[in-house]
């Protein structure tokens, strides 16, 4: 595809900019800052990787992987602010996810140790588990704000800490899991994943596209139901004290 090819693409921002303005729907300053920096993003991470290929040089590619480390924190942190030392919590379980999935697939040779398969697969999963840890705090923060006086009841009855959240624990988890779990009961009926899309438009072998598909679908579900998980379980404990009072969150 050419840059000019490329250009007539900007069709498809076109259509929403004209509808958002036409019903007055207000979207076309994010439309338009969106597509900019989508724009700027992709082709300088573009030119990077290029280089990062060339290079093959296992310092660059721990640079990229830590890049979206921090990336991914940065933007999740905000959905998790009331939640004390959500940071540092958001960073041990990226790097978790990161560390668990790339020792399976090098350790078992499912992939080869390139940074060719290295850096989209970490790419994807640590994007999705940001997308999960945001899904996950929404909900959680939600769920305990909404509860607060039935957290202090079971506490004031002798239940601990982790009786008193689990309910709201629970719902989280779930909530935040089954969009990835629903999404892949129609994957190829419904849709065609951008990966698998990719791969056979470049001319890849459907077959051989699917099958590195299903690999990413299995990655994605295991990053799903961890992300979700250890945030819970590193972030409720925080809201209680050393005497297991509860603490609202904080503003």
């Amino acid at each position: 595809m050419s840059y000019l090819t490329l250009s007539l693409t900007l069709i498809f921002v076109l259509i929403p900019l004209i509808l958002s303005r036409t019903l007055k729907l207000g979207l076309e300053k994010d439309t338009l800052i969106a597509t900019i920096r989508s724009i700027i993003q992709l082709l300088a991470v573009g030119y990077v990787l290029q280089y990062v290929f060339e290079v093959d040089n296992i310092i660059f590619i721990v640079l990229m992987i830590l890049l979206m480390i921090g990336a991914a924190t940065q933007n999740a942190r905000k959905k998790g602010a009331t939640i004390h030392g959500i940071t540092w919590k958001l960073i041990v379980t990226f790097v978790f996810i990161e560390v668990l999935t790339q020792s399976i697939l090098l350790g078992f040779q499912i992939v080869p140790p390139t940074p060719q398969y290295i850096i989209p697969i970490s790419g994807m999963v640590i994007g999705n588990s940001m997308v999960l840890g945001i899904l996950f705090l929404n909900r959680f923060t939600a769920e305990v704000e909404s509860r607060q006086d039935e957290t202090e009841l079971i506490l004031t009855l002798g239940g601990t800490p982790k009786q008193a959240i689990h309910t709201q624990l629970i719902t989280s988890i779930k909530a935040s899991t089954i969009p990835t779990i629903e999404s892949q009961k129609t994957i190829g009926l419904v849709q065609l994943p951008g990966m698998m899309s990719g791969q056979i438009i470049a001319g890849a072998d459907p077959v051989q596209a699917v099958q590195f598909q299903l690999l990413i679908l299995f990655i994605l579900l295991t990053t799903a139901v961890v992300t979700s998980i250890m945030l819970g379980f590193l972030s409720y404990p925080t809201l209680f004290n050393n005497r297991m009072q509860f603490l609202k969150l904080k503003s």
